[in-house]
């Protein structure tokens, strides 16, 4: 009998379920027999523009450095983006996605004999980070589909070391006002690290939403994550970031990995970052679309949750895995959220126009079939 090397494994990550990305357009035409370029996919979040010119130009011009480890301390984007925010260069911290910053934030300050707290209805990736680093999940009931940042203040305990917001909120679409984070961060004891999940910040348009950045000086404790995945148009050039004290930055780079973004996703971010053009046009996109499938929910009388992202979710009216199967059949491709504990919830990103309506048309059938 040979080896068991799962129960070898230490016991945090052992009991984990492996993070489940959105279906990819080739796995589905393969499992159809449908034509690709026919396939629309609103699963992942992702830009529908594409990436940005200046984006592609940037990568084109830095391929005859493939052969070279990239700058481990990004100078270049840390350069343009810490003058984009008015931030010292020390407080950034680089990573492959914000998500793999959320997972050093764990790694170094989780441990066993520790807790976290999150939200119900909140970033998967969340109780991943806690359970692999052996601390203990707290999950604080939802208010409204979001936070209740009343009661999550209320949840922290002598062994609580950390707090995952997320604004917007990832799946539900859901936000809070820069009042109700004030009042949440003077009830939070100052050795417990506040992580404000800022993945989909540059959609959040509304006035009253807070900008994390403006608040690190009065809030040591506060770290804000955010990514160029999203309005930015680079998913799968995977970079995000966290700005934090300088302290807890020095932290993080002793774990940090040191070539964790490669020079060419690096030459991309630095050209869209200053690209306010494509920008804009990414938000423009994604109000129009928003608009399109709120109005396009509302004649079917579909319920769904008012959302601040690049995504809406709802109620499929029936078990969301089974019409997630029916929608696939239709060459549409969203996101069930069964696993957030949301089982009759499915999570579609917005698209362009035509994309938009091929949903909706595609979800009609099947509401009607």
């Amino acid at each position: 009998m040979g080896c068991d090397f799962v129960k070898l494994a230490v016991p945090g990550v052992r009991a984990l379920n492996p993070y489940l990305p959105g279906k990819p357009v080739e796995e589905l035409a393969r499992e159809q027999g449908l034509d690709a370029s026919t396939i629309v996919k609103l699963a992942s979040n992702e830009n529908p523009l594409g990436a940005a010119p200046s984006s592609c130009e940037a990568v084109a011009g830095m391929m005859g450095e493939l052969a070279r480890y990239p700058d481990s301390s990004l100078y270049n984007l840390r350069d343009s983006l810490s003058r984009k925010l008015a931030v010292e260069p020390d407080q950034i911290t680089f990573g492959n996605g914000s998500n793999d910053v959320l997972v050093l934030l764990a790694q170094c300050y989780l441990k066993e004999g520790c807790s976290a707290v999150f939200s119900e209805y909140a970033f998967v990736v969340y109780p991943i980070a806690v359970q692999a680093a052996g601390a203990e999940s707290i999950v604080v009931p939802s208010k409204h589909w979001g936070h209740d940042l009343e009661a999550m203040a209320q949840a922290i305990r002598s062994d609580t070391r950390m707090v995952f917001l997320a604004n917007p909120n990832n799946p539900t679409g859901t936000s809070f006002s820069e009042a109700e984070l004030r009042i949440f961060l003077e009830k939070v004891p100052e050795e417990v690290i506040v992580v404000l999940d800022e993945a989909y910040f540059e959609y959040a348009v509304d006035s009253g939403h807070p900008d994390g950045i403006l608040l690190l000086k009065e809030y040591p404790n506060l770290v804000l994550t955010r990514t160029f995945s999203k309005a930015y148009g680079l998913a799968g050039g995977r970079v995000g970031y966290s700005v934090s004290s300088v302290e807890i930055s020095s932290v993080l780079n002793r774990l940090r990995q040191p070539f964790n973004v490669n020079n060419l996703v690096e030459a991309a971010a630095v050209a869209v970052l200053e690209d306010e053009d494509y920008l804009n046009r990414s938000r423009q996109v994604n109000q129009d679309g928003m608009a399109q499938i709120e109005a396009g929910f509302k004649s079917m009388n579909i319920d769904y949750i008012p959302s601040t992202g690049n995504f809406i979710t709802f109620n499929a009216g029936m078990n969301g895995v089974d019409c997630y199967q029916r929608l696939l059949k239709l060459g549409v491709i969203v996101r069930p959220v069964a696993n957030y504990g949301m089982p009759d919830h499915l999570r579609v990103s917005i698209g362009l126009e035509e994309e938009n309506q091929r949903f909706l048309d595609a979800l009609s059938t099947v509401k009607h079939s």
